[in-house]
C-alpha cells in the first residue's frame, strides 16, 4: 500500500517533492517504508540513533497513525532521518498509555534525501485498525510545515486553528485486508489486553 503526503495539514500542495509513505506485509507484522526530502532543519534529536526519543514530534519526522475508529485506540509511529523512532499506543484522543517502545528500524540519507525501514510488530496494532492518516514535520520556529495525507477540509477550518494530528475524525478508512488478503485476521496483541486490564 503506497501513500504519498501531498498537502498541508490545512489542506495547501506542499512545495517540495512528496514525502512517499509504503507499506508491506512483513513476518509477523507490518513493514513501513519512508521515502522523503532530507531538510536537515531543525538539526538532529540528541538521542542515540536506532533508540526511542520522547518528544520526537519537535523535530523533523514522518509519522503514521493506525486507528481502531470505534474504540478510538491507536498507534502512533513517529520516524526521523536522524535515525531516532517513538512509537506511542494511545488509548482515546491524545491519552498516551504506552511509549517509547522499542522498534527495528534503519535509516540511508543522502544530502537532500532519506529513506527508512520499521518494522512494526502486529502486537503494537490495536484491534480491528479501521482508519489511518500519516504526517511530515520540519522546519523550526516559524518556518515550521505541518504535512497531512488527509488534511483538514478548508471548508471546516476554524479561525486561529492550529496543525492537530490528532483530529481523528478526518482519518480515511483503512483495511491491512487489502495487503494481506480476504482470509487474513489480525493477531490479537497482548499488548493491547494489557491496556484492557490496567483500565
Amino acid at each position: 500500500m503506497d501513500f504519498k503526503i501531498e498537502y498541508t495539514w490545512d489542506g495547501f500542495p506542499v512545495k517540495h517533492e512528496p514525502v512517499f509513505v509504503r507499506l508491506n506485509p512483513g513476518d509477523g507484522g507490518v513493514v513501513m517504508e519512508v521515502s522523503a526530502p532530507f531538510f536537515n532543519d531543525p538539526p538532529a534529536p540528541l538521542g542515540e540513533p536506532g533508540k526511542p526519543f520522547n518528544e520526537l514530534w519537535d523535530y523533523e519526522v514522518v509519522e503514521a497513525f493506525f486507528l481502531n475508529d470505534i474504540t478510538e485506540q491507536y498507534l502512533e509511529v513517529e520516524l526521523c532521518p536522524h535515525g531516532q523512532h517513538l512509537v506511542l499506543l494511545l488509548s482515546g484522543r491524545r491519552n498516551v498509555w504506552k511509549q517509547e517502545l522499542a522498534l527495528s528500524f534503519r535509516v540511508s540519507r543522502e544530502e537532500t534525501k532519506w529513506e527508512g525501514k520499521a518494522y512494526l510488530p502486529w502486537s503494537y496494532f490495536p484491534p480491528k485498525v479501521t482508519k489511518f492518516n500519516s504526517f511530515a514535520i520540519h522546519g523550526s520556529k516559524d518556518k515550521r510545515n505541518y504535512e497531512a495525507l488527509y488534511p483538514v477540509p478548508q471548508h471546516e477550518l476554524q479561525q486561529g486553528q492550529k496543525p492537530d494530528f490528532h483530529c481523528l475524525e478526518y482519518f480515511k478508512p483503512f483495511n491491512f485486508n487489502t495487503l494481506l488478503g480476504e482470509e487474513w485476521k489480525q493477531p490479537e496483541s497482548e499488548l493491547w489486553l494489557m491496556e484492557k486490564s490496567d483500565v
